[in-house]
């Protein structure tokens, strides 16, 4: 196993303690993002946009993107990913606000866009998110 496969596998998210009194907004792209298709097993490739307003925490920038690169052999839907790594980010940072975006490159012909955000969740983030 080379260096960098070892560094997925093994990779943990990290948080580091937001120190800053004022609000403000967090976006962050990841353009190489892969999965595999659970039908097929062939690659989806996508850019995943991040964007989020921290509360106590902020993702250190690495560890994120070791997450990010474990998807590349999971056999997972363009759905299931985006909301795969939307709880896991929600539940780990506990932000004021998240919202992924997935954008998938088109594969026969078809392009999909999956979104997901903190206002979408209604009644669970206002119940679970008094800030």
């Amino acid at each position: 196993m080379r260096y960098g496969e070892e560094a997925i596998l093994n990779n943990k998210l990290e948080k580091w303690e937001n120190k800053n009194e004022f609000k403000f907004e967090i976006h962050i792209e990841f353009g190489e993002f892969t999965c595999l298709c659970p039908r097929s097993g062939y690659p989806d490739f996508a850019t995943i946009r991040i964007k989020y307003v921290p509360d106590k925490y902020v993702v250190e920038l690495k560890s994120l993107k070791l997450f990010l690169n474990s998807f590349r052999n999971k056999y997972i839907s363009h759905e299931d990913s985006i909301n795969l790594i939307y709880s896991t980010l929600f539940n780990f940072l506990e932000p004021i606000y998240l919202e992924i975006i997935g954008d998938f490159n088109p594969r026969g012909n078809v392009k999909t866009i999956i979104k997901i955000d903190s206002n979408m969740q209604g009644e669970y983030f206002e119940k679970n998110n008094k800030r």
